[in-house]
C-alpha cells in the first residue's frame, strides 16, 4: 500500500519506519529542513531503541523516502497518516495549529478517495469538526486512529498493540479494512467506535495512566509517615485483579505525553462546564512530586544547600529514550542550582538534549562515576541500566559523607545500598536500617502462594 506520512517527528517517524518494514510504500513529509536532511543521511534526530537500523532498512530498500512539503511532487498514497505536533497553549489547551496546515496541504494535492488516518492527539471533537469544515466535499474519508507508543519501546508496541482503534462515520465503514492492511498480522482486538470516542479513548488512557501515577506516590507518601513499605502495598494491590498491574511510586510522570494530555483534558472539561477535579488533583501532586529530592535534601542538610555537591542521574523522563520534554529531573536540578547547590549530571543519552533547558553552571559528564565524584550527594531520576546496574560500590569510594543517596525511582536495594555505606532514602520506602527489603520481607512472609 502507498502511505503519505505527513509529519516526521518522533510519532511520524516511528510510524513510517514500521509501516515500510511491512513492506508498505512510504513517503514522509516534513516542513523541518534540518530534520529532513538528517534523516536522509540516516541519522535520527532522537533515540529510539531499533529505530536507527529500521529507517536505514527502509531506506536502503527505498521503500521510504523523506521530503520536505515543497518538494512534494507525487500523487498522494492510498492513506495519508497525520503525525503533527499538537504541542500545548499557555491555557493548556491543545494548539492545533499543525493539524490545521496539515489537512489543508493534504487538500491542496487534490486527493481522490484518499483515507486520512489522524495519529496526532487531537482534543475530543476534532475530527468532527474537520470533516465538517476543512474536509467537506473533498471526497476523502477521516479515520482516527489514536497511537499508544511508549518511547523507549515503540516499535515493539507497534508490532504488539494491546489494542487497535479506530474512528470513524458509519458511511466509511471500509477505513476499518484500510486500518487492518496497514497495521499488519497480530491478534490484537479492535475498537471499532465513532471519531469523538476514539479521540477520547486516547485522552481518558494518558489521563487514566497518569492518575495511576499520582495515586502510588500519594501513597507512598502515606507510607513514609506510617512506617510501612511501598514496594509490598503496591505488590499487595497488583494482586487484585480489580486494580491492574503493580504501580511504581517515583517523583512522577513526564514526557510529551501525559503532561500535555491532562492539561488538555482538563482544559476540555473548562470549556465544557464539566467538573474534573481529580484530574487537577492529578497535575498538583505530580508537580510536587517531582521536587520530593529537594525536600529530602533539605532536610537532611539543614536547609543549608549553598555550595552542597549533588549529582543528579538520569535526565530523560524515562529510560530508553532521549525525550526531556517535562523531565522530572530538570525541574529538580533548576531548584537545587536556585538553592545554591554545585550541580553534576549524567544520562546516556540525554545529555545533549537536556544542555539548553539547564543552567550553563551544571556539569553533564558522559558517565555516572564521573558525575559523582567528590559529591556528598546523588540522586537517582532516571532508571536507566546504565544507572541502576552502575558499580555503586566504586561509586561511594569516590563520594564524600554523608553519601545521601535519593531513589528516586526505587530502583535499588536499599539494604545493598546500605551495606556498601549510602545513606540511603526511597519513595515510601522505610529507611533500610530497620525494616526488611520487598524481596527479603515476600520470602520471610509467602506461605503457600498466600501474604502472611
Amino acid at each position: 500500500m502507498k502511505v503519505t506520512v505527513v509529519g516526521f517527528g518522533y510519532v511520524g517517524t516511528v510510524t513510517g519506519a514500521c509501516l515500510a518494514s511491512q513492506g508498505h510504500q512510504v513517503t514522509g513529509v516534513d516542513l523541518d529542513w534540518d530534520r529532513i536532511s538528517t534523516l536522509q543521511s540516516g541519522l535520527m534526530p532522537v533515540y529510539e531503541p531499533g529505530l536507527e537500523e529500521l529507517t536505514h532498512s527502509a531506506l536502503d530498500r527505498d521503500l521510504l523516502k523523506i521530503v520536505h512539503a515543497s518538494d512534494f511532487c507525487e500523487p498522494l498514497g492510498e492513506v495519508v497518516m497525520v503525525a503533527v505536533g499538537t504541542p500545548q497553549l499557555s491555557d493548556g489547551g491543545a494548539d492545533l495549529g499543525q493539524v490545521y496546515s496539515a489537512i489543508n496541504w493534504i487538500r491542496e494535492q487534490k486527493p481522490n478517495g484518499t483515507t486520512v488516518v489522524m495519529k496526532s492527539t487531537v482534543p475530543p471533537g476534532t475530527g468532527l469538526r474537520l470533516t465538517k469544515r476543512q474536509l467537506s466535499g473533498s471526497g476523502m474519508r477521516y479515520v482516527s486512529n489514536p497511537e499508544f507508543l511508549r518511547e523507549g519501546q515503540a516499535i515493539h508496541d507497534w508490532k504488539h498493540p494491546d489494542r487497535v482503534v479506530v474512528g470513524t462515520e458509519p458511511e466509511h465503514s471500509r477505513s476499518v479494512e484500510v486500518i487492518e492492511a496497514l497495521q499488519g498480522n497480530h491478534d490484537a482486538p479492535y475498537v471499532v467506535t465513532d471519531i469523538t470516542s476514539a479521540e477520547m479513548i486516547k485522552y481518558a488512557s494518558n489521563a487514566f495512566l497518569a492518575t495511576r501515577i499520582s495515586f502510588i506516590n500519594e501513597i507512598a507518601a502515606l507510607c513514609e509517615r506510617v512506617g510501612a513499605s511501598i514496594d509490598v502495598v503496591s505488590e499487595g494491590l497488583a494482586m487484585d485483579s480489580r486494580t491492574g498491574s503493580k504501580i511504581h511510586a517515583g517523583v512522577g510522570y513526564g514526557g510529551s505525553c501525559f503532561p500535555k494530555d491532562v492539561r488538555a483534558l482538563d482544559h476540555l472539561a473548562l470549556t465544557s462546564d464539566a467538573n474534573v477535579e481529580l484530574l487537577r488533583s492529578v497535575i498538583m501532586v505530580n508537580n510536587r512530586q517531582r521536587l520530593r529530592p529537594l525536600y529530602a535534601l533539605r532536610e537532611r542538610f539543614n536547609g543549608s544547600m549553598s555550595g552542597l555537591r549533588v549529582a543528579v542521574l538520569g535526565l530523560s523522563f524515562k529510560p530508553g529514550t532521549d525525550d526531556v520534554r517535562e523531565a522530572p529531573a530538570l525541574d529538580l536540578i533548576r531548584a537545587l542550582c536556585d538553592d545554591g547547590a554545585v550541580v553534576s549530571a549524567y544520562d546516556p543519552h540525554a545529555n545533549a538534549t537536556a544542555r539548553r533547558h539547564l543552567p550553563t553552571s551544571v556539569s553533564l559528564l558522559n558517565d555516572p562515576l564521573e558525575a559523582t565524584e567528590g559529591t556528598r550527594a546523588a540522586v537517582l531520576m532516571t532508571e536507566w541500566p546504565q544507572v541502576v546496574e552502575t558499580n555503586w560500590q566504586e561509586i561511594a569510594h569516590h563520594m564524600f559523607p554523608p553519601r545521601y543517596l535519593f531513589d528516586g525511582r526505587n530502583a535499588l536495594d536499599p539494604a545493598t545500598m546500605g551495606r556498601l555505606g549510602f545513606e540511603y532514602r526511597g519513595v515510601g520506602r522505610p529507611c533500610a536500617a530497620n525494616s526488611l527489603t520487598n524481596t527479603e520481607h515476600f520470602s520471610a512472609h509467602k506461605l503457600n502462594g498466600r501474604i502472611a
